[in-house]
């Protein structure tokens, strides 16, 4: 047995994937593109190894073509969750908006109850008023002293992708009911936030389509990292972790996130905005220790 109680390699796949995706923020802003560009080829990158990966596998993959639509969906709003949080980054910085767009661990299951009619669990409820007032000094409320260009407004488009990405989750969640190895369904909600933003592209102006470096040689290490190495890692050990692993990978994410923003980007909180992140992860923590609400894309 390896690790503790057999969990070693679970655990590392979790660890390595939580990491690949802390640096999403990160090479999104080292990239120095528009929001939409950003997510456009974030997307696009990450097709050709996912089809290579649900190619060799794709005999397991029994998923009709309507849950398969339903991936494409769910892809819609993982394309307009991932504009919405490039922009708030823009605003706030990579690590804060990282972790606002974390609280949609709270939002999943109130939306799975108002939708499902599924039990909200106790801990959810306590946590939702920490995690609000843990937003609200995040904002800065007004002081001079506050980080970001646009706090309130980054704020609020942090937790506009958190919403979006909760959509996401559910819609991506109830697409892979068959339990299908994750590359399938992944790749599928992929293709479909790949047409989406090309759409958005063409209606409001806001994709550049000309390749230049260094900017997308972040996007592919964007993409490969957090987009294919990242989620796939992820989605093979929370299936296979108990409940009390599961926060750790939750938890990870972000606070590496805000580690790397500080380290790379001087990205400085103030001390109410400091508190207000404190607020928020305890929120996250009393919600992710409880695994039938993690939101991964193993979820399913």
């Amino acid at each position: 047995m390896a690790g503790s109680g057999g969990y070693g390699r679970p655990l590392l796949a979790v660890f390595a994937g939580a990491t690949a995706i802390s640096f999403s923020a990160i090479f999104f802003r080292l990239s120095g593109v528009t929001p939409l560009t950003g997510t456009f080829y974030r997307m696009v990158y990450a097709l050709p190894p996912l089809a290579l990966i649900w190619m060799a596998g794709r005999r397991r993959d029994a998923r009709p073509w309507g849950d398969r639509l339903m991936a494409m969906l769910a892809g819609a709003l993982l394309s307009a969750d991932v504009v919405a949080w490039h922009t708030s980054i823009e605003m706030i910085g990579a690590g804060l908006a990282t972790l606002i767009a974390n609280s949609q661990v709270v939002i999943v299951p109130v939306v799975t109850w108002l939708l499902f009619g599924e039990r909200v669990p106790r801990p959810i409820l306590l946590a939702m008023p920490v995690v609000m007032v843990g937003l609200a000094l995040i904002t800065g409320l007004g002081r001079a002293d506050t980080f970001g260009d646009r706090p309130l407004l980054g704020v609020g488009l942090a937790v506009v992708a958190a919403a979006l990405y909760s959509g996401f989750l559910i819609g991506y969640r109830r697409s892979n009911r068959t339990l299908a190895p994750p590359a399938g369904p992944l790749l599928d909600a992929v293709i479909g936030a790949a047409v989406v933003a090309s759409l958005a592209g063409l209606i409001f102006g806001d994709l550049d389509l000309a390749p230049s470096w260094p900017a997308h040689g972040w996007l592919i290490a964007l993409a490969l990292g957090a987009q294919v190495i990242g989620w796939l890692g992820i989605g093979y050990a929370l299936p296979r972790l108990p409940a009390a692993h599961t926060s750790f990978a939750i938890l990870l994410q972000p606070s590496l996130t805000l580690a790397w923003g500080a380290l790379i980007f001087d990205e400085r909180a103030s001390l109410v905005q400091a508190a207000g992140v404190a607020l928020v992860l305890a929120g996250i923590l009393m919600v992710s220790l409880r695994r039938s609400v993690i939101p991964t894309p193993s979820a399913a």
